[in-house]
């Protein structure tokens, strides 16, 4: 892999370090049309070119052909929509010839098949041929000859079809093996389950699976709540959650498994019980606890009110999502004073809901008939959002409604002020985080597989552009330039110039921020008050640089 050696900062590529497949294929036009065709279709050690794109939509119709078939087990969806079903079956089968016809056509550029007496007819009879014909010979044997089939043994052919998922899953297999040669079997497990740099494609997939057994099973639940759609698909939608539950089960034992070959994690007992507390983990845990609670005590306990926690199910996806995490991280740093608000919000509220059944009670005493009535009235109006089904009618009333309302409009406001502040505040100190990361990176001249790994991951997470990735490593690449030069003069000679004084203060500062950024804020100020070694003055220039003040 390419990611294994060691590349020198002059001979970086930007581009092509955050996306392997960003750059175009450079194939030469005067090569032969099938060696020119099969560079750009097929050819897999080329890359740029559209064979990833040609697998994955390959295998986004071969998904599609697996729901079909499940639907037209269905009468009162399949018969509806028969003519659209058999339109999506001409089209499988019409793509799936050309494919086939195309890897037939192409088999004598593939290396597997050269040196072979025939190429072609090696390639008609290797494993993967064979699955792409039986997805479709079927088909024409029917259509085309009047062959007699019997409909279920059709069906099975049909399912055939899936097989075809391998040819996209078997060659990530084997760059996933070659990654993880030498190691143990829980540190693949490991590679599988957690972002590394041993994981690959196959990791990708991996999590691209989960993800789409999640939206599948939460939308089943949606719809299972619909009682036409219920009736109609009952055993299915108890197969599906079956199914979905023994996939989220398996993934979270392989979790719980391999969680001690991570960083903080180590320890057989600890390291586990350390990863079960873990958030994500726990969503994990919530969202196969409810049917295992339905299979082993639903003969003890009425325990279907717990499907609706299935639901939960859609907060595994939040594991990938960037965004919750740092918004996780703004909240926890914002609380306190989210929770000073949320008291004065909650203060006013019971405030005025008393204040509204005073006033109101004997002139609509069915419509604030208590407090807790009036609570809910308050809460509506306080959010501007008042349904109109409870609402006041004395002069004291609505002069009350109407100071509520645009009371509302600021108490609301100040939250919402505070965590935009916050969030934008936090991507800036990620941004920071990053540049002090790629400042490491790039000072001693070369990047290194896991430094790599760490650029891209660093990059993907905070949603960066290549062409902000390359500005800000351009930047520090000329604060290094700019550091070495000045390192070799002596602060007389850099006082007398000052260009070179400007760029000095530039430079003492940007690693006054880099060493604010990384040290702990409560020990540097316990070691100063231990030392005294820092004037008020010296102080209150930290604070400035730290944004304190």
């Amino acid at each position: 892999m390419e990611d294994r050696k060691t590349i020198a900062i002059k001979d970086l590529n930007i581009k092509e370090l955050l996306d392997t497949d960003s750059k175009p294929a450079d194939i030469s036009r005067d090569l032969p049309f099938r060696k020119w065709l099969y560079s750009w279709m097929l050819d897999p050690a080329i890359p740029g070119n559209f064979q990833r794109s040609f697998d994955k939509w390959i295998g986004i119709l071969i998904v599609a052909n697996l729901f079909s078939l499940i639907f037209e087990n269905v009468p009162g969806i399949y018969e509806p929509y028969k003519p659209w079903f058999e339109f999506f079956d001409l089209f499988s089968i019409a793509i799936f010839t050309v494919e086939y016809l195309l890897r037939f056509y192409l088999s004598a550029e593939d290396a597997a098949f050269q040196g072979k007496v025939s190429s072609r007819l090696a390639y008609v009879l290797s494993p993967f041929a064979i699955i792409d014909a039986l997805a479709i010979v079927p088909f024409y044997l029917v259509r085309l000859f009047g062959l007699s089939i019997d409909l279920h043994v059709l069906k099975a052919l049909r399912i055939l079809r899936l097989l075809k998922i391998f040819r996209i899953v078997i060659p990530a297999y084997y760059e996933f093996a070659a990654l993880n040669r030498g190691r143990t079997f829980r540190q693949k497990i490991h590679a599988l389950i957690f972002d590394s740099p041993y994981g690959g494609r196959l990791q990708e997939m991996f999590q691209l699976f989960i993800a789409v057994w999640v939206l599948v099973s939460v939308f089943a639940v949606i719809l299972e709540s619909v009682h036409g759609i219920s009736y109609l698909l009952n055993v299915e939608f108890v197969i599906l959650d079956a199914v979905a539950v023994g996939i989220f089960t398996i993934e979270y034992c392989m979790r719980m498994y391999s969680c001690v070959e991570e960083p903080g994690y180590e320890g057989t007992v600890m390291g586990r019980w350390r990863q079960a507390k873990h958030p994500s983990t726990l969503i994990d845990f919530l969202a196969i606890l409810p049917f295992f609670l339905e299979v082993f005590l639903h003969h003890l306990l009425d325990l279907r009110f717990l499907r609706v926690f299935r639901l939960t199910r859609l907060l595994k996806l939040t594991r990938g999502n960037d965004a919750t995490a740092t918004l996780v991280k703004v909240v926890s740093r914002e609380w306190p004073v989210i929770a000073a608000a949320a008291f004065i919000m909650i203060l006013l509220v019971v405030l005025t809901a008393s204040l509204g059944y005073l006033f109101e009670y004997e002139a609509q005493p069915d419509k604030f008939e208590n407090i807790p009535t009036s609570i809910y009235w308050a809460v509506i109006t306080l959010a501007s959002v008042g349904y109109g089904d409870i609402s006041p009618v004395t002069v004291p009333g609505r002069a009350m409604t109407i100071v509520l309302a645009f009371i509302g409009i600021g108490i609301f406001a100040i939250p919402a002020a505070l965590l935009s502040s916050a969030f934008s505040d936090e991507l800036q100190k990620e941004r920071d985080e990053l540049k002090n990361s790629l400042y490491k990176i790039l000072k001693d001249g070369v990047i290194d597989a896991d430094e790599i790994h760490t650029i891209r991951h660093e990059a993907h997470r905070m949603h960066l552009s290549v062409e902000e990735v390359n500005a800000l490593i351009k930047l520090i690449q000329h604060e290094l330039e700019k550091e070495a030069e000045l390192q070799t003069l002596p602060i007389s000679t850099i006082a007398q110039r000052p260009e070179l004084a400007v760029e000095h203060y530039k430079s003492l500062i940007s690693d006054i921020r880099r060493l604010a950024l990384l040290t702990d804020e409560a020990a540097f100020d316990a070691a100063v008050k231990a030392r005294d070694s820092l004037s008020a003055s010296d102080m209150a220039l930290w604070r400035q640089i730290q944004g304190k003040s």
